[in-house]
């Protein structure tokens, strides 16, 4: 192939567990303890009683006042598998909707970037935006569930990263990113790529950037 094979890659839900970060910033805010938020929740947070305006204010105070995107933990086995990939020839391309909340889009670029760099997960270019079937893809990994009927119902190839809010969407499922890095991989030797992996146990990962 004459051009680089392009991993569409999601972060809150796939690469950082927003669900973790958001509970403690929530439970900070309406003085409840982290346990009566239960991590098994829908998409719209119903469980934890949540409206929709409050929410967006939850969120945004979660962004600008905490540097939540600073913080957030790394979904286990992302920094790695990515490199892995990376390392085999994959373009690493980060897609994600993090210009949610409005007048605050410099503070969530500048701790993406900066979070992405902590985590030492890798990538070749980065979008904010929420329409992903508008960016180009040989394959994307999503969570949510609107975001992938939207990106399979334009023709594109989506692996779901599961969670507890995206059980009743169907398709192709990975568990973890052993299972994502596989996939992709399968994925591209499909489509025509050939990749050159490293040995188990050889492969350089996220560590080669510790002090």
């Amino acid at each position: 192939m004459d051009r680089p094979y392009v991993l569409g890659v999601d972060l809150d839900g796939v690469c950082g567990d927003y669900t973790a970060a958001f509970r403690s910033v929530v439970a900070t805010e309406l003085g409840v303890e982290e346990s009566s938020l239960p991590l098994d929740r829908s998409w719209d947070f119903s469980e934890w009683g949540l409206s929709a305006d409050e929410f967006e204010r939850l969120h945004r105070l979660a962004v600008s006042e905490h540097r939540m995107l600073r913080w957030m933990p790394v979904i286990a086995g992302a920094a790695e598998s990515l490199w892995r990939l990376s390392d085999a020839g994959v373009w690493i391309r980060v897609i994600t909707h993090r210009l949610y909340v409005n007048w605050g889009h410099a503070t969530a670029i500048a701790d993406t970037v900066e979070w992405l760099d902590r985590v030492r997960i890798p990538y070749r270019d980065i979008c904010f935006m929420g329409d992903k079937p508008e960016v180009g893809a040989d394959l994307y990994i999503d969570d949510a569930p609107h975001n992938v009927t939207a990106l399979r119902e334009s023709g594109n190839r989506v692996v779901l990263f599961d969670a507890p809010y995206n059980q009743a969407v169907t398709g192709l499922r990975a568990q973890d990113w052993a299972e994502c890095e596989q996939m992709v991989l399968r994925d591209a030797a499909t489509a025509g790529f050939e990749f050159q992996t490293s040995l188990p146990g050889m492969e350089r990962g996220s560590g080669r950037l510790e002090d």
